[in-house]
């Protein structure tokens, strides 16, 4: 299995940001997965299931001499017990954010890596309080556009970091790829490189 770089099993342009960030080479090739909860399964591992599912989707379909690890990630926003999903429109958008407003909730991410037989996986959970949300504001805000392609429906790298008061966990995991998790799931690989890079300017 060659490991010059790795596949991200996601279009998120975020994920690509923050691996980008820490250094890691790697190719984007998205995985249709269905994204319908089973009966039953708790949210942990319902974001555990859908990383897992994206990284060997993607896995599954390399050819011959392409074989190189996979990163498959999902995100869920869990109010309670009910996840909060991508929302499909205005009115769906402002009636998700009413409902965090001045409100805990908790954001879980998950990320998987296939290569060869094996397939690994780390959970990252964040708790993030917003604060008390005008109409003005959470109109204005669906205004953006931002919304509608972000699980719970804000995005903490945008403009949507205003409505954090308090966060606890792991920004990064909160953004879409939680990179300790990452890193750790990675380092066998000899990624990410800007460890090995510093090292040798050492």
């Amino acid at each position: 299995m060659k490991r010059d770089f790795v596949y991200l099993a996601s279009a998120s342009p975020r994920r690509s940001a923050l691996l980008e960030q820490i250094g890691v080479d790697f190719r984007v090739r998205t995985a249709q997965v269905s994204e319908q909860r089973l009966t039953g399964e708790a949210p942990a591992r319902y974001a555990l299931r859908l990383a897992e599912d994206k990284a060997n989707t993607v896995w599954q379909g390399l050819e011959a001499g392409d074989e190189r690890p996979v990163l498959g990630a999902d995100t869920a926003v869990v109010l309670g017990e009910e996840l909060l999903g991508k929302p499909a429109d205005v009115a769906s958008a402002l009636t998700m954010l009413a409902r965090l407003s001045g409100r805990r909730h908790t954001v879980l991410t998950a990320v998987a890596l296939r290569y060869g037989d094996v397939l690994a996986s780390r959970l990252s959970m964040s708790e993030v309080e917003f604060r008390v949300l005008s109409d003005e504001e959470r109109c204005a805000y669906c205004a953006t556009g931002e919304p509608f392609d972000k699980a719970g429906g804000y995005g903490i790298q945008g403009r949507g970091a205003v409505f954090i008061e308090r966060l606890e966990g792991s920004y990064s995991g909160v953004m879409g790829l939680p990179l300790a998790e990452t890193a750790s799931l990675l380092a066998p690989l000899g990624l990410p490189r800007w460890l090995s890079a510093s090292a040798a300017e050492a």
